[in-house]
């Protein structure tokens, strides 16, 4: 899934805007340029901001919290139904609904991801898998259409997920905007902060 180009990574514009740089020169700047079209936004997690060069337009910058979970204090109250790459059209729906973050055409690639429905069938919250390493997993694309919020749905699918991976061995961590409310229901199921990152979107002028 990932392409590279000397000192710069990212994976394909329909996985995910996801990039990285070995370090933050100008000639990595310039190898990453070699990576993306005109117009498209990237997007980069680093632990302080960016001296981001000539030749780059800024989208959106800032500080975001990075959760990590050692021991769920929470079991699942619920059963999520798995979802695969025949469910991508109504997750695009539910993404593009509620805005949980980045989630395109082949994310699915990444991990596992999981939802629930209504009884009508509907897909109203999913939750799964993103950046992965042989110790640690990343939460991503929490979220529950505005109709069926209040539920309990996206926190079900945040402690079976965390189970689920800390019973494979590795670490759940996330990320969550400082601001947001979700923060206090992550702390109830175990996580806490681990470092504020920076997250720049950029994209060539």
């Amino acid at each position: 899934m990932p392409c590279s180009h000397g000192f710069a990574r990212r994976y394909l514009p329909d996985v995910s805007p996801l990039a990285a740089l070995l370090h933050p020169t100008n000639d990595a700047f310039g190898d990453l340029q070699r990576l993306i079209s005109p117009g498209e936004r990237v997007a980069l997690f680093t632990a302080s901001p960016l001296d981001v060069p000539g030749g780059w337009l800024v989208d959106r910058s800032r500080w975001i919290d990075q959760m990590i979970c050692g021991v769920s204090l929470e079991r699942p109250h619920l059963s999520p139904v798995a979802l695969g790459t025949t469910d991508v059209p109504e997750m695009l729906a539910l993404a593009a609904a509620t805005e949980p973050g980045p989630f395109l055409p082949q994310t699915i690639l990444m991990g596992r991801y999981f939802g629930m429905r209504a009884s009508d069938g509907r897909l109203v919250a999913m939750a799964g898998e993103r950046l992965q390493s042989p110790a640690f997993s990343e939460i991503s694309a929490v979220c529950t259409h505005p109709e069926f919020r209040g539920r309990g749905y996206a926190r079900a699918l945040v402690a079976f997920l965390t189970a689920r991976i800390l019973a494979a061995g590795k670490t759940p961590f996330l990320h969550v905007k400082s601001e947001n409310g979700a923060k206090a229901v992550y702390h109830k199921i175990g996580f806490r902060l681990r470092a504020a990152m920076y997250l720049t979107v950029i994209s060539v002028c």
